[in-house]
Order: structure tokens, then C-alpha cells, then sequence
């Protein structure tokens, strides 16, 4: 069972430059890594919305800019009600603290926003 919510056709155009770069350089590594990720989707009955939100919330809470931009992408190509990506990081106060949820909100809103409001 291949996980959809995670699937990377081509790393060098599809990840941030480093994960990209990563990818071409250790391809090998690469694979196993992906393979880890969709067993690990596939170790249970979770849908694939509630795991795009749950792999936001675990960015969240890892402080990791660049995944929460990436989870927050790929949740709005998938169709996901951008104020719903938001609450994840409002969710995220009394587990985080409210600077970490307010650090982790700025990078959801930096793509779920367009006009910066």
C-alpha cells in the first residue's frame, strides 16, 4: 500500500533543495527512507487527511520551518481547508508553548496567505 499523502516522484524538483540535493546524491538511502515513510502510513487505519494534519502537528512541535511549509503545501494541494492547517498550530499552544505556536502559525500563514493578512 503506497502512501499518497507523502509520494516524491522526483526529489530534486519536488523537496527543498537540500532534501533534493540529498535525494541525488544518496539515492540508495533515499529510497529506503521513502520505503520507511509508507510503511510507517501504511502501519495502520489512519486516513490520508488526518495524517497530513497529524504530520503537520509533529513539524509543529519539532519547530521545523521547512516541514511545516512542506506539510502545509502539499495539505493545500490536496484540498485542505486552509484555516483547518492553521488551527493545527492554535492547537498546538498548550503542548508547544504560545511562542512556538505563534512561530509555527507565521509558517503556516506564509503559505496558506497570499496577500500577507
Amino acid at each position: 500500500m503506497s502512501d499518497a499523502v507523502d509520494e516524491v516522484e522526483n526529489p530534486a524538483e519536488e523537496l527543498p533543495s537540500t532534501a533534493g540535493e540529498f535525494a541525488e546524491e544518496f539515492p540508495e538511502v533515499w529510497e529506503q527512507y521513502s520505503e520507511l515513510g509508507e510503511a510507517c502510513a501504511a502501519a495502520g487505519p489512519i486516513d490520508d487527511e488526518t495524517k497530513r494534519l497529524v504530520k503537520l502537528g509533529t513539524a509543529v512541535a519539532a519547530q521545523s520551518e521547512g516541514a511545516v511549509h512542506s506539510h502545509v503545501r502539499r495539505g493545500l494541494d490536496e484540498g485542505h481547508d486552509p484555516e483547518a492547517l492553521e488551527q493545527v498550530a492554535v492547537l498546538s499552544i498548550p503542548t508547544v508553548g504560545f511562542p512556538q505556536a505563534m512561530a509555527a502559525l507565521s509558517w503556516i500563514t506564509d503559505i496558506t496567505r497570499d496577500d500577507g493578512t
